[in-house]
């Protein structure tokens, strides 16, 4: 695998460049400016639509992928038997076709969505399919603080689409040593979490040895997802919610928020982080 600095294959052209008028200390001139690109997606499972989403139009394949696993669509890549992506004037179409058994249980808990937009439960039917808990994950690597602190650095000079565009969210996985070795970006910091548990799963990847970042909160359904790729770590810039708090107790992950300027807050599960052998886990 290259490193993450030279990987920009997954980020493809996913901006455009347009022409602006530009007003600086008082003076009126001509420009242009990088703007990322929000497209249609649209997920077919064997012939039959699921859902739109709203995504930068790169890496759709990893989208595809991550959110059929992170949903509970399929159990494995296995399940997946093709891919196919089409482009057309309104938007993008993933058609896979999956195993008889999951789409026989996708058509059995169908629900209508019309795309999340950062809440996490647009589409659900019941209170009871809002407090999913998964089982709770198998992985034990430890990180230290100070390696979270150096892959946050790393991970800020790899996002590609962000330092053109500024308006991108990035999901990163750090390996057992503290690399960041995956990235994925896009416009949804759900979309780009997707995307990267689709792109460690189609490279075979054993996700549970290393640890997420994510340049944006952690809300319950980010947690939700790095449950469902065994992933221990989940560690964000900004802040997480009191919800996905809760689930990250329950299913055992270790949830850093605010890290940056060589500090964190650990709200659950410290003991994955050596260097702080003292703190009070949340329960």
């Amino acid at each position: 695998m290259r490193p993450p600095e030279q990987d920009d294959s997954h980020t493809g052209t996913a901006y455009s460049v347009i022409p602006t008028a530009v007003w600086n200390n008082g003076q009126l001139d001509s420009g242009v400016d990088c703007v990322a690109d929000e497209v249609p997606v649209a997920l077919e499972y064997n012939g039959i639509s699921h859902v739109v989403m709203l995504a930068s139009p790169v890496a759709l394949e990893d989208f595809a992928t991550g959110f059929s696993l992170t949903e509970g669509i399929v159990s494995g890549t296995r399940d997946i038997y093709e891919i196919q992506v089409e482009n057309s004037e309104k938007g993008y179409t993933v058609k896979l076709t999956i195993s008889p058994r999951c789409f026989f249980y996708l058509k059995e808990r169908r629900r209508t969505l019309a795309g999340r937009t950062g809440c996490g439960l647009c589409g659900a039917e019941s209170l009871d399919q809002v407090y999913q808990i998964p089982s709770p994950v198998t992985a034990s690597n430890r990180f230290s603080p100070g390696i979270l602190q150096q892959a946050f650095e790393n991970l800020r000079n790899s996002q590609f689409l962000m330092q053109r565009t500024g308006a991108t969210h990035a999901a990163a996985w750090i390996d057992a040593t503290g690399r960041v070795a995956l990235i994925r970006e896009d416009v949804g910091r759900h979309n780009a979490l997707d995307k990267l548990i689709g792109a460690l799963a189609m490279a075979e990847t054993p996700s549970a040895d290393g640890a997420v970042l994510i340049t944006s909160r952690a809300s319950y359904e980010m947690v939700l997802k790095t449950a469902a790729a065994d992933i221990g770590l989940l560690a964000a810039i900004s802040a997480p919610t009191s919800l996905a708090i809760k689930l990250a107790a329950l299913s055992g992950i270790t949830l850093a928020g605010f890290v940056r300027d060589q500090r964190m807050l650990i709200y659950t599960h410290p003991e994955r982080l050596r260097d702080n052998p003292r703190a009070v886990d949340v329960k």
